[in-house]
């Protein structure tokens, strides 16, 4: 992130009003289909499918779908491309290779709903970030809502009957948060003059690259299968989830992410990005058959409540 210091001063702190609500609307669409990633990936996964499977077809179809649109977003503008150049990379191995790889790598060594909880710590990180880089301090009001945020989590997954947690899976959701909080950050750079759906395919595009060259020299496992997928109990073709993850839970969920947070700010947008954990919950119910506990209930409306705080809270940021 040191790469884009030249242009902190293009981050938001305070959204103005008239941006406020298609911004939350559009990081509740971000939000929710990001959590179809899960069980989506997780009717791969039990076929056959390698973390780098998955990952290489998501992040290029994504790519592929969001392409005629962003060419023609960029007509006649093809230097801005070149003069984003940094924040392109940046955004493409912070944003998306970081968080996703590390995430299901995480899950191969502990439970998913403790790697969940690890990596969206990273929204902490993001506050954290901003009064440190910047100088936004967050309100007692922001502080309050992400401490209450973070308890409905720990009761949406269910935390509080004990985890079995590793080590090294903690490192690597650690590693995700790391990435996740980028993801916010990059998401909010606007001093770029390029529009969120051509830096979405962008970032999508340079990622497809390196996750292919990662594979290609054995960093990253890869393997697919063809074998049919089972999702709310019938089996469909393998290609079905595998569209959704890319079309839905890539080029739609990056895309509106970065207009959300361009339109929010990455404090705030990250707190609303809390809203995929609950979601995933209801998706994986929907989709697997894991049913959500009635804490696990509570604990969505707990989250509700803080993310209600944390916007509040944004309206009192003080700078300095």
């Amino acid at each position: 992130m040191a790469t884009l210091t030249n242009d902190d001063k293009a981050l938001p702190s305070a959204p103005k009003t008239p941006l406020v609500a298609a911004g939350l609307l559009v990081a509740v669409v971000s939000a929710v289909t990001f959590s179809l990633s899960g069980p989506l990936g997780r009717g791969l996964f039990d076929t056959g499918w390698s973390t780098g499977g998955v990952l290489i077809f998501r992040v290029g179809i994504g790519a592929v779908v969001l392409a005629p649109f962003a060419v023609r977003q960029l007509a006649g503008r093809w230097r801005t491309v070149v003069a984003s150049w940094r924040a392109v990379v940046a955004y493409a191995l912070l944003a998306i290779v970081v968080p996703q790889f590390a995430f299901f790598s995480a899950v191969q060594w502990m439970a998913v709903g403790p790697a969940l909880l690890v990596e969206y710590m990273g929204v902490v990180l993001v506050v954290a970030w901003m009064w440190a880089r910047h100088g936004e301090r967050p309100s007692r009001l922001t502080m309050a809502g992400a401490l209450v945020a973070i308890a409905g989590l720990v009761l949406v997954l269910d935390l509080v009957s004990g985890a079995d947690v590793d080590p090294i899976g903690i490192l690597w959701a650690s590693g995700a948060a790391v990435g996740l909080a980028g993801y916010f950050v990059l998401n909010a750079h606007s001093a770029t003059t390029m529009p969120p759906l051509p830096m979405a395919w962008l970032g999508l595009s340079a990622a497809t690259v390196l996750l292919g060259v990662l594979c290609l020299v054995g960093a990253i496992p890869f393997a697919m299968a063809t074998a049919p997928a089972v999702l709310a109990g019938w089996e469909v073709a393998w290609w079905v989830p595998l569209i959704g993850l890319g079309v839905l839970t890539c080029s739609v969920a990056y895309a509106t992410g970065i207009a959300a947070s361009r339109r929010l700010g990455s404090r705030l947008s990250s707190f609303v990005g809390l809203l995929e954990v609950v979601s995933a919950v209801v998706f994986a119910w929907l989709l697997l058959g894991e049913a959500p506990a009635p804490i696990q209930i509570v604990g969505g409306l707990v989250v509700l409540a803080g993310i209600i705080a944390v916007r509040q809270g944004e309206r009192a940021t003080r700078v300095g």
